[in-house]
């Protein structure tokens, strides 16, 4: 290992569903300093547009301007907590909730309405109105996705068509849209610099994965002028620099890149096969399929895993819409537990959730079956079941779900040998063991969970110099325990047809 050279720290902007957070790392990989804000959710009982009848679909927003002035606390205060200057920085790495949109007034810099969230499905019905095989075909051809709520182009339109006079003046080049850490890039450089790299981009609905650009077809069909759009670059780039207001010195924004493609860098899932699933908010499950992007036959997402030097790595991805949100639904809606912590303890004291599922579709099921109408339903109920049943289905589901992926992926392209797990849920020893029972792999946990805001700076440590290659990268990463399938294969194969039986319930009874 090369010597730490001068100014080797790297400041994190990991800004995620329900949390802003700020890390300094150094140059192997170790937390200096860390700061946190927990970030409100926003659930309006109507939108412009949405029928009455479709009242059962989620609307999320968020306040852009709170994920702002909450980024720039939480910067200051790993900082701080680290006993750092601004000038002590190499870089800044920033990544992202994906899919979330924003757009705002190139002038003054205020949003033109709240930040449509990823899980948020008003445009349900758009999506109902259009669905086609050939077009799912002909989208899923030129992007990689599917004609879903979940991605930035409905959305887009969406508030062109609902925010009083936007398409008029998107059209005359005032607005600006973009994913979170465009709307971030933009702030910390003074409204200078409009740009986002290429992962955020290829969750838009409007990226084209081939010519690595805008597709001009696509922004006709969802009526989204091209004057309203980013400039696309490397995941690893010179953005430029943050304003000296904002830190105290101008630091080089270095890399941007969505939140699942850092955690893939974090875990340094830089091989053809590689695989990590990350356990937040939802469960994003991403295999680097290396320079070739996978045409999935069994609905999955074809995306970037990351762009460097001008040059693509794909992936394929399952996306899960719930999977640390359950347990946050738990805590905070029915008050079932406490906190995220007493989940562990409560599933050890029963030995099965006997016959209880939980289907946490509350904004409806991600990949495999992308059914935005489906609804969360705990089905096998008792009068023996009780708190401890409910709180471990919901843990289980993160397991079964995770399964219903890696089985999508064996056929699309390879069956995973070491699964790489990382985020909040993983710190659960009892979740992670019952994961490799249920997916028959090794699940490997490494040393540093948050490998999110790890990966976004280890990008940013590649623009800075700091690193040389993604070798040097691969080195860093360390194990922190290993956990091998114990239960009996046919029983694990029981329990797994259980929560299919379950989910084919869920969704029919939301036809």
């Amino acid at each position: 290992m090369t010597e730490p050279r001068p100014n080797t720290a790297l400041l994190a902007i990991d800004q995620g569903t329900t949390s802003t957070r700020a890390i300094v790392f150094d140059r192997l990989g170790n937390k200096l300093g860390v700061s946190q804000c927990e970030l409100p959710q926003s659930f309006p009982e109507s939108a412009p547009g949405v029928a009455r009848d479709a009242g059962k679909l989620a609307l999320v927003e968020h306040d852009a301007a709170r994920i702002w002035t909450d980024t720039l606390a939480c910067a200051k205060g790993a900082l701080a907590d680290a006993k750092l200057q601004a000038s002590d920085l190499a870089a800044i790495g920033i990544t992202n909730q994906r899919e979330t949109t924003v757009i705002w007034d190139r002038q003054t810099g205020e949003p033109i309405h709240p930040a449509i969230v990823w899980q948020d499905r008003r445009t349900a019905a758009f999506c109902d109105e259009h669905s086609a095989a050939f077009l799912d075909q002909k989208l899923n051809l030129s992007t990689g996705l599917l004609l879903d709520p979940y991605f930035s182009a409905t959305k887009i339109a969406w508030m062109l068509d609902h925010v009083a006079g936007a398409r008029a003046r998107a059209e005359a080049g005032e607005l600006a849209f973009g994913t979170i850490d465009c709307w971030l890039l933009w702030k910390l450089t003074g409204g200078k610099v409009h740009a986002t790299d290429a992962t955020n981009a290829s969750r838009t609905l409007l990226y084209n994965l081939h010519t690595a650009d805008w597709d001009d077809p696509l922004l006709a069909f969802f009526k989204v002028p091209r004057a309203l759009l980013p400039e696309v670059r490397d995941s690893a780039f010179d953005y430029g620099q943050t304003d000296a207001e904002w830190l105290g010195s101008a630091v080089t924004i270095g890399a941007l890149v969505g939140d699942q493609q850092a955690a893939t860098v974090g875990q340094a899932c830089f091989q053809p096969g590689m695989i990590k699933s990350t356990y937040g908010t939802g469960c994003f499950v991403v295999l680097n399929t290396g320079a070739k992007a996978v045409q999935s036959e069994h609905r999955l997402l074809s995306t970037v895993a990351y762009r460097l030097n001008g040059e693509t790595t794909h992936a394929l991805e399952g996306s899960i819409f719930v999977a640390g949100a359950a347990v946050q639904w738990l805590r905070d809606a029915v008050h079932l537990i406490g906190s995220a912590a007493e989940t562990e303890a409560l599933a050890k004291t029963i030995p099965d959730t006997q016959g209880v599922y939980l289907v946490p579709a509350f904004t409806g099921l991600g990949a495999p079956y992308w059914d935005p109408r489906a609804r969360g339903a705990i089905l096998g109920l008792t009068r023996d079941s009780g708190i401890a049943h409910i709180v471990r289905a919901a843990l289980e589901s993160v397991c079964y779900q995770t399964r219903d992926l890696l089985d999508a992926m064996a056929k699309d392209a390879v069956a995973p040998i070491e699964l790489r797990v990382d985020g909040g849920m993983a710190v659960n020893n009892w979740l992670m063991q019952f994961l490799a029972d249920i997916v028959r792999v090794t699940v490997v946990r490494p040393q540093t969970v948050e490998t999110t805001a790890l990966g976004a700076a280890l990008l940013a440590g590649l623009t800075a110099g700091v690193y040389e290659s993604l070798d040097e990268i691969a080195a860093l990463w360390r194990a922190d325990a290993r956990f091998e399938p114990k239960m009996d294969a046919k029983r694990a194969d029981a329990l797994y047809a259980g929560w299919v039986e379950a989910v084919a319930r869920t969704r029919s009874a939301a036809a």
